[in-house]
């Protein structure tokens, strides 16, 4: 198993490993948002394949400037492929996703675990990971025809 860099090649099994996981992203969704993630300083996404066959494995990094605590580095995604669980997959890619992270001098590294993704939680802590807060998150789709008075123009 090697790890590197994702391309936008890389799109189709994105895509597919991320259906597997429930997300309803199509392949030219995937390839839309890589076009527009790759290449970018402040964002990491890399995969982990054996010889360019179909991906075992994928993860998404950001660097965070947050006004309340400053700058650190926050896992976004992380999809293995359900054969490949308890591999080390996800702890290789995870691996890169702190290197990366190292290398910008981020003091931290965060991700956000869904409760009902039990098995993940296991998997952080034994990573090294604490847990920090629980939280819920709302959201809104924003209809682009209803302002209101007090919106800021952009």
């Amino acid at each position: 198993m090697r790890i590197r860099p994702a391309t936008i090649e890389d799109a189709p099994e994105i895509a597919r490993l991320s259906r597997a996981q429930g997300y309803a992203s199509s392949t030219e969704q995937i390839l839309a948002r890589l076009d527009g993630l790759l290449g970018h300083r402040d964002r990491f996404i890399a995969v982990a394949d054996l010889d360019r066959q179909a991906l075992l494995g994928w993860i998404a990094v950001e660097r965070r400037l947050l006004l309340e605590s400053g700058e650190k580095a926050e896992i976004v995604g992380l999809i293995v492929s359900q054969d490949r669980h308890r591999q080390g997959v996800g702890s290789a890619l995870v691996d890169a996703a702190e290197d990366w992270a190292r290398a910008l001098h981020l003091p931290t590294l965060a991700v956000r675990s869904n409760e009902a993704r039990i098995a993940s939680h296991p998997f952080y802590q034994a990573r090294g990971f604490e847990r920090a807060k629980t939280q819920h998150v709302y959201i809104k789709t924003l209809d682009r025809e209803s302002r209101h008075d007090h919106a800021m123009t952009p």
